[in-house]
C-alpha cells in the first residue's frame, strides 16, 4: 500500500511537466494611420488599444476585440495576398493553409492600422 501511495505522489509531481506543447506567440503590433494624408479625419487625443492577438501555426487568437476591423496580409512585394473582416464576435481566426512564408499582418481599426509580422 505504501509503494502504491508513493507511486501516486510521484506520478501526481510529475503531471505539470507532461504538457510539453508549443505555446502560441504573441504578435507585437505597431500602429499608423490607415490614411495618413486624409484632412478630413479627426484624431484622437486619448490612449490607443492596440489589439492583442497570438498565433498558433494558421490560428489567430483575438485576446481584445477586433469586431468588424480588416485583417489584411502583405507579402514581401507590398502585395495584399489575403484579405477579411473579422466577424463580430470572434476569438479566432485560421489563416488559408496556402498561405507560407513571412507576411506583414495589419488589422485596420477605423482611421488606425496596426502592423506586426508573422511567419506561417
Amino acid at each position: 500500500m505504501k509503494k502504491k501511495c508513493l507511486f501516486l505522489v510521484l506520478l501526481l509531481a510529475l503531471l505539470p511537466l507532461s504538457n510539453l506543447y508549443v505555446m502560441a506567440q504573441p504578435i507585437d503590433f505597431g500602429v499608423g494611420y490607415e490614411d495618413p494624408q486624409n484632412p478630413e479625419d479627426d484624431y484622437p487625443r486619448s490612449p490607443i488599444l492596440i489589439p492583442n492577438v497570438d498565433i498558433d501555426g494558421y490560428t489567430l487568437t483575438f485576446y481584445t476585440p477586433c469586431d468588424g476591423c480588416v485583417l489584411r496580409l502583405i507579402d514581401e512585394n507590398d502585395v495584399v495576398v489575403y484579405s477579411t473582416v473579422i466577424p463580430t464576435g470572434a476569438t479566432c481566426l485560421v489563416l488559408p493553409s496556402y498561405l507560407s512564408g513571412d507576411y506583414e499582418i495589419q488589422i485596420v481599426r477605423g482611421i488606425f492600422c496596426f502592423y506586426g509580422y508573422i511567419n506561417l
